[in-house]
Order: structure tokens, then C-alpha cells, then sequence
């Protein structure tokens, strides 16, 4: 900005005439002392327009430089929220699809339960976790008497699950591990105590019938023949870490999460205490039809939820299923709603940590038939 000059009058001239030359002439002293102060005042002029021009420059300069922070603070902020924004978005997506029914069977392709029975019941449950293209397989051996969360049921020994078919023991390992397991083959109780003991899977697979399995042919051949070719060396099977309990005359062994969050961390990757995505959900029966409550938590938990509990509602007088979402947003609740096939979805936030969502079952739920459940 180009600097305005103070307005100074025009230096006096020296006098002319007769007396000009004279040295101690009064009217050139006082003409010389005019001209001295004249150039005082052009002196001060300017430096008074430097001051005055550096200062307002110098105040557009600081104005514009604070302007410039403003902006570039103001960016910076709008970037961070973009940012946040995003990787918030990206969450909630990964989330969404990590609870898929895609993504949990893509996760569940590897993991396979045995189920060793005798004389129609169970005698323990091999949680397996099969890695074809390292030749390894890793299980953990889960006792009939394990005291765990059965979906529709409470907790009760998982042995106890068998009695209503395969896929109530399917449901209570996924819960309980949080890990999707799909497929199941039942095996003689000898042949599955063999394989824990000679740490072998050869043969495991080799007597199942197509009536003890839900795995297809194919499937079954392919996971047999691996099986046959798999080194000792390259199988663990541990038994699940718990502590007796002797209840009357019956004992129950209650499991010891720490040690077991460790096994399901290293082979499968999956924190167990650890917060995850998962949605927790709590089913109640309001229609009064027996079993259908646990019903209900199997499609939820092949749905990618984790089932948290399962009881009677205050009354069986639900005519519709009601998905009430006490955590997190309505997202979770129209998954429940899109597994169910029914349900009005309501937000009704409490101050609690026990589940996400809290399901009344309604007359309007249909258990899906036999051949669906597989």
C-alpha cells in the first residue's frame, strides 16, 4: 500500500536584494532559521507518514495474518469433522456388514462342531476351527456338563442343548464363543475320544451318515479326505479350560473365561471380553407358545446377535413383536426386524449395559419350519 504523505508547505526563500550579501544580516539569520525549522518539519512529516503507514500496513498485515489462522483453524476443524465423520460412517458399515448373515457365514465357512453321542446323547462338543491352505486344525473340547447360556433354555449344562437337536448346541457354542458355527457331524462317542487322544483328526469324519450331519456330501467328502492328509503335528485339540462344581449328586463345570478368551483369540481371532459390534439382545416369549423364545434367539444368533438371555415376558398378551432399542441407534433394531421376518421397531434409551435390544416375541412371529432352521 503506497504510503500518503503529510501536506507541508513550501521552504521560505532566502532573501534577495541590496542586504543579501551581508553576513549579520538580520532578515538571512532569521530566513536560515526558517529553513532549518522548515526541514525539521519535513523530517518529522515523514517519519510521521513512515509510523502512520507502517502501523496501518502493519494492522492490515496482522488482520489478514489472523484472518489467514481463522481460516485455515476453520479447515483444519471441518477437516477433522469430515474425517471423524467417516471413519465413523465406515464403523458403523463395518459393523453392519461384520453382523451380516453373508459375513457371518464366510466366517463360519472353516468352523465345524462334532458332536460326540452315545446311546442318543451327547458327550461333549468339539469346537474346531479348520485351516485348509496351512494344513493345521485347532478345536476345544467343550464337556456335556459345561455350565453355559442355552438359547430358550438359561443355563444349564450344553449337554442338555443336544436334547432338542444339534442346532440349539450350534446356537450355544456361537453365543458363548462368539464365533458363527454352522455346520455340525455327530460321531461315536469313541471315535470322538480317540481324536482328542491320539490328536488326529484321520477318520473323524469317516462313519458319519448323511442323517448326522448338515454339512452336504461333498462338503463332507472334501473336510474327510483333508482330514486323512492333515500331520499330527499340525492338530491341537485342548480341552476347554473349567472348574468342577458339585451340585447334589450331579457336577457341572463352570468355564473359565480368561483362559478361554485366550484359546478363541489366537485361533480364531475374536476377543471375547473385549468390546466388539456384536449386538446383545435379551428375547422374551409374549405370546405364551412354548419354545419360542429360544426359537426366536437361534435365528438371532445365526443372524450375527449375541443372545444375552431368554425368558417370559410380564404377560403372553403380545400381539405384535415388539424390538425395543435401548443402546445404539435403530440400525440394530431393523436387523432384528429383518431376521425375524416381524416386529415394530421402538428407541427407548436406558441407562443400562446388560443388552443392546430388548425383544418381546408377538403372536405375529412364525418359527420357521424344520427345513429352514438347517
Amino acid at each position: 500500500m503506497a504510503r500518503r504523505k503529510t501536506d507541508t508547505p513550501p521552504p521560505p526563500e532566502m532573501p534577495t536584494g541590496w542586504r543579501s550579501s551581508r553576513r549579520g544580516s538580520r532578515v538571512r539569520r532569521d530566513a536560515e532559521k526558517a529553513i532549518r525549522s522548515h526541514e525539521k518539519r519535513q523530517r518529522y512529516s515523514r517519519v510521521l507518514d513512515f509510523v502512520r503507514w507502517g502501523t496501518r500496513n502493519g494492522f492490515y498485515a496482522t488482520l489478514m495474518g489472523a484472518g489467514a489462522l481463522i481460516l485455515i483453524a476453520v479447515l483444519v476443524w471441518g477437516a477433522a469433522l469430515a474425517i471423524n465423520g467417516v471413519a465413523r460412517w465406515n464403523a458403523k458399515r463395518l459393523a453392519q456388514h461384520e453382523a451380516s448373515p453373508e459375513a457371518q457365514a464366510e466366517r463360519a465357512r472353516d468352523n465345524l462342531l462334532v458332536i460326540g453321542m452315545t446311546e442318543g446323547r451327547a458327550s461333549g462338543f468339539l469346537a474346531m476351527r479348520i485351516v485348509p491352505d496351512q494344513q493345521q486344525v485347532f478345536g476345544i473340547a467343550i464337556p456335556d456338563g459345561a455350565f453355559i447360556e442355552v438359547p430358550g433354555q438359561g443355563f444349564e449344562r450344553i449337554g442338555d442343548s443336544f436334547l432338542t437337536g444339534p442346532e440349539t448346541s450350534l446356537a450355544a457354542v456361537t453365543n458363548f464363543f462368539t464365533v458363527p458355527f454352522t455346520g455340525y457331524a455327530i460321531v461315536d462317542s469313541e471315535v470322538y475320544q480317540n481324536a482328542l487322544t491320539e490328536q488326529s483328526v484321520a477318520g473323524l469324519l469317516e462313519a458319519v451318515q448323511a442323517e448326522n450331519t448338515n454339512l452336504s456330501g461333498p462338503d463332507l467328502d472334501r473336510w474327510d479326505e483333508f482330514f486323512a492328509e492333515v500331520p499330527s503335528d499340525n492338530v491341537a485339540l485342548v480341552p476347554m479350560p473349567v472348574k468342577p462344581i458339585n451340585v447334589g449328586t450331579q457336577t457341572y463345570f463352570e468355564p473359565q473365561r480368561e483362559e478361554i478368551a485366550d484359546l478363541v483369540a489366537s485361533w480364531w481371532g475374536v476377543a471375547i471380553e473385549a468390546e466388539d459390534p456384536t449386538v446383545r439382545v435379551i428375547v422374551y416369549n409374549g405370546s405364551g407358545e412354548p419354545g419360542v423364545a429360544g426359537q426366536a434367539a437361534q435365528l438371532l444368533i445365526r443372524g450375527g446377535f449375541r443372545v444375552v438371555d431368554t425368558k417370559n415376558a410380564d404377560s403372553f398378551d403380545y400381539d405384535v413383536t415388539q424390538i425395543v432399542v435401548q443402546r445404539g441407534d435403530a440400525l440394530g433394531g431393523e436387523g432384528v426386524r429383518e431376521v425375524l421376518g416381524v416386529g415394530e421397531v421402538v428407541s427407548q434409551p436406558a441407562d443400562q449395559e446388560v443388552a443392546d435390544i430388548i425383544i418381546i416375541i408377538g403372536s405375529d412371529f412364525e418359527p420357521p419350519a424344520p427345513e429352514a432352521a438347517e
